[in-house]
């Protein structure tokens, strides 16, 4: 799959990308989620099922993108006498990116009712006849995603693990 479909992503990627060193990179990542995954297409799927994989990735690098974006925009608000260490900003950068895939993978309702909760500040209530579930729903979602976003610090090192 590698030598009869790399050129071929690398150029698709670029295409996308607009850069050859992000897309050398996401075409590197693409190929390292093929030899990890559980099964393998078959040839004439090939290339869909890369391209599946490259746009996943190329969804993560933008996000990851506008959320250092983001912080980096947040510091520039800051006095330079409160300003983090270069090194207690790549440790936010980490956390937030972990953070961001930790929500992504949790199901759409789940992620949906927590960032409507945490982001726009809506109560259970409002997000339950929003969403058409229960309060008790609405909570145990909420726990859901709250674990999974400390699990996802935790493993950034922004918190002490459990013991």
């Amino acid at each position: 799959m590698y030598s009869g479909h790399h050129n071929w992503l690398v150029q698709w990627l670029q295409r996308k990308l607009g850069n050859t060193v992000d897309a050398a990179d996401l075409a590197q990542d693409t190929y390292v989620r093929v030899a990890s995954g559980a099964s393998m297409p078959r040839p004439e799927e090939a290339r869909p099922y890369l391209v599946r994989i490259a746009r996943n990735l190329v969804i993560d690098l933008y996000r990851r993108r506008k959320l250092e974006a983001a912080y980096v925009d947040a510091l520039s608000s800051l006095p330079e006498t409160a300003a983090p260490s270069h090194e207690e900003t790549l440790i936010a950068l980490q956390t937030l990116g972990a953070i961001d895939r930790a929500l992504d993978s949790l199901p759409a309702k789940v992620r949906e009712t927590f960032l409507m909760s945490q982001f726009d500040g809506q109560t259970y209530s409002a997000i339950a006849d929003s969403l058409g579930i229960a309060v008790a729903t609405v909570r145990k979602h909420m726990l859901t995603a709250t674990r999974a976003c400390f699990v996802a610090m935790q493993e950034a090192g922004a918190v002490p693990a459990a013991r």
